[in-house]
């Protein structure tokens, strides 16, 4: 349980009773594997067929898209504790690659792919990033040209969460030459699919059961009806459109990781020992860790608040893109802190603190880089 003084007014009991399922699923079901699979690299898909069939993987939809109509604060809450058991962003990537479909998608496509993604049938990945592109989709170069009831998608994709074991592809595509306004997104099925293939998985400097891979399209063939959209030309305005969402769900895993760290390391200093006393007793840790607790309690603060605009519609962009850059580089502060304090056991792997370390380093990139999001802040200060 959250602390009293950190609950907030969309934390009803049946959100709390929610919470609890997860977590203990969590503990149960997933967390015994998890050393197994950050080894190999990847989860296996079918790991999330059975955290679908809970009703886990996308709460959100309504009944008629498998889904159990709940708000979008149950999906908050599902990343949160996974987040706090270490759990990559696979099931999140997942999530806002499904939120496409349901936002853009036409009926037919909705009945076709939600319920599948819904019951872990299928897992989704989002292949945005290419060598030359990343937060530039203007310079996008992957290629999806209208051949009679097709599309024939060329080029490549790299930096793809889920690369390696989703099915079902959100592909940013150019149809055309017109900058931003040639990009549209089209949905694969991969597969079995001709002409696609997964390249590398990625070696990363954390985050390892999460993969990551390259992404080849060689004359992929499309059916046309898989365009999202009304017509060609969307995918820019379909992705922004999408960004308020999708930062805060990278804000939500920043505030879990960071009370995560301040609890180990309060109970770690509380054990170890240096001249005859507990690290804890030292004024200077003591003095480290009440700022860390005090992060902790202002970036909860700040999600929460977020959270609850979001649910009520009044989430603005500007504030999506000023939390997720600040907690994610308190998250980055609050873990080189605390790894500090366990010495050099923190920098051994076999540390929570040391994993924690290093998935934080992403959450400053993806998703867009902290230095992208206060230069849109900039942009409406000076608007």
């Amino acid at each position: 349980m959250l602390p009293q003084l950190l609950r907030h007014r969309w934390m009803d009991e049946d959100i709390e009773a929610f919470r609890d399922q997860v977590r203990r699923y969590i503990t149960g079901e997933l967390s015994p594997h998890l050393d197994d699979w950050r080894r190999q690299g990847f989860i296996p898909r079918e790991v999330w067929r059975p955290f679908g069939q809970m009703g886990f993987l996308l709460p959100e939809l309504s009944e008629d898209y498998g889904g159990a109509g709940a708000s979008l604060a149950y999906q908050l809450v599902v990343q949160d504790e996974l987040a706090k058991a270490e759990f990559p962003a696979n099931t999140g990537v997942h999530n806002l690659a499904a939120h496409y479909i349901l936002d853009y998608g036409t009926e037919l496509q909705k009945q076709r792919w939600l319920p599948k993604l819904a019951s872990g049938e299928m897992l989704a990945g989002i292949a945005l990033t290419e060598p030359g592109c990343g937060s530039d989709l203007k310079a996008l170069r992957t290629r999806a040209s209208r051949e009679g009831d097709h599309y024939v998608v060329d080029g490549a994709k790299t930096f793809i969460t889920n690369g390696f074991t989703a099915n079902l592809l959100v592909v940013a595509v150019r149809t055309s030459d017109t900058g931003s306004r040639g990009v549209s997104l089209v949905v694969l099925e991969t597969e079995g699919l001709p002409g696609f293939r997964v390249g590398r998985r990625l070696e990363k400097l954390g985050q390892h059961a999460s993969d990551t891979a390259e992404l080849f399209f060689d004359g992929v063939r499309v059916p046309a009806d898989h365009l999202l959209g009304e017509k060609e030309g969307e995918g820019f305005v379909q992705l922004m459109s999408q960004l308020p969402y999708e930062r805060l769900f990278l804000c939500v895993p920043a505030a879990a990781v960071i009370e995560r760290a301040v609890q180990l390391t309060v109970e770690y200093t509380q054990q170890r020992k240096a001249f005859g006393q507990a690290i804890g007793d030292f004024q200077n840790t003591r003095f480290k860790l009440a700022e860390c607790a005090t992060i902790a309690h202002v970036v909860r603060s700040f999600v929460n608040d977020c959270i609850q605009r979001l649910l009520d519609g009044k989430l603005d962009q500007e504030a999506a893109y000023m939390a997720k850059w600040w907690c994610t580089e308190q998250q980055g502060k609050v873990t080189d802190e605390c790894l500090q304090l366990f010495g050099g056991y923190g920098y051994m792997t076999e540390y929570p603190i040391a994993r924690l370390y290093a998935d934080a380093r992403v959450q400053r990139i993806y998703g867009g880089t902290t230095e992208i999001m206060k230069d849109l802040i900039a942009r409406k200060l000076y608007a």
